[in-house]
């Protein structure tokens, strides 16, 4: 039985991952640091993963954790992810998004070097690129979140070349119900729940013309998995293939209000639910990030499943059953 430990296991992402790995029969273990609200997207698998209490920051709890579970494959998604804040903490998020990395590699090439490592990269490394990005395309972060993961794809390439299998998942915005709230994707879908509530608040947004490509968390968690089964080890760029601005995200979480409650929103305008906050306006704004899958889809056979009308009507979905509004769907249950 192959063993697998993932840090921010409580996450949007590690929680998915951990239950593929659970369908694939791996024993999974997973870091946590000591936050009992984190758990509950590991609810329904709690008694089928072990929990390690760790901090990317502290190379000591590391290894304690690495060593009970002594992996095969590590599976790195912990780390700070919202870029407004790596804006106001730059330090902390470079020693977590890059130090975390660098503590955890050392730990590999020391104590287990035939561990295979997984380093969650990010879209946010390419900057504004006119057109598709890949592999071979050129970085040009344009905040310290998006330098913190340049830095750490760089440093999982470096310990490649010294004989560790490490890859870094170049994974484009990927949302699902277990998306943190902070995101924009959620924002709007917990906005929308309260509007089917009768909440007439407008929500307050930043660029709505910025440009996306959104995909399925449950889909892409599959796909890292596949990178570390190739033989030969190397990057991959994940995504859908399409943009989509967050105007026409809005505009479709709408739509969804509009088949499901007929008659209350058959004249919902974007412009009566949501209003620009020049407040919100990103620093360093990246307008448009359009994965090219090319690579992924030939040699990990891998491509989404679900596209961009369902991931919304997913999530709608979701935030309306935690208001007690509607039954979820089975889709928003796992990434099975």
């Amino acid at each position: 039985m192959k063993r697998a430990l993932i840090t921010g296991i409580s996450g949007q992402d590690g929680s998915y991952l951990a239950e593929y790995l659970l369908q694939l029969d791996y024993q999974v273990f997973g870091i946590v640091r000591r936050e009992p609200g984190t758990m509950r997207w590991l609810e329904g698998i709690r008694d089928r993963v072990e929990l390690l209490y760790g901090d990317l920051r502290d190379t000591q709890s590391l290894e304690v954790a690495f060593y009970k579970a002594w992996p095969d494959e590590l599976y790195n998604l912990a780390g700070q992810v919202f870029v407004p804040t790596s804006w106001e903490c730059p330090a902390e998020t470079l020693d977590i998004n890059t130090g975390g990395l660098a503590r955890l590699l050392l730990i590999v090439e020391r104590r287990k070097s035939d561990t295979r490592v997984y380093q969650a990269s990010s879209s946010e490394m390419y900057g504004n690129v006119d057109g598709f990005c890949r592999e071979n395309t050129r970085f040009q972060p344009t905040s310290p979140y998006g330098i913190s993961k340049v830095a750490a794809h760089k440093l999982a390439e470096s310990y490649r070349a010294r004989g560790i299998y490490a890859v870094g998942g170049i994974l484009f915005n990927h949302e699902s119900p277990r998306r943190g709230p902070e995101m924009v994707t959620r924002k709007i879908t917990r906005a929308a729940a309260g509007w089917a509530a009768g909440d007439k608040t407008k929500l307050k947004l930043g660029n709505l013309e910025a440009r996306r490509d959104w995909g399925f968390a449950g889909d892409y968690v599959k796909a890292m998995h596949a990178m570390l089964q190739q033989p030969t080890c190397k990057d991959y760029v994940v995504g859908t293939g399409e943009s989509h601005s967050v105007a026409e995200f809005a505009t479709l979480v709408l739509a969804e209000l509009r088949e499901r409650f007929h008659g209350r929103f058959t004249n919902a305008k974007l412009e009566d639910f949501v209003e620009l906050d020049p407040r919100l306006l990103r620093t360093g704004e990246i307008h448009d990030l359009r994965a090219d899958p090319t690579l992924a889809r030939t040699e990990l056979n891998w491509k989404p499943k679900v596209d961009f009308p369902a991931l919304v009507r997913l999530m709608v979905e979701a935030d309306l059953a935690a208001n007690g509004i509607l039954t979820p769907s089975s889709l928003s249950l796992g990434a099975s």
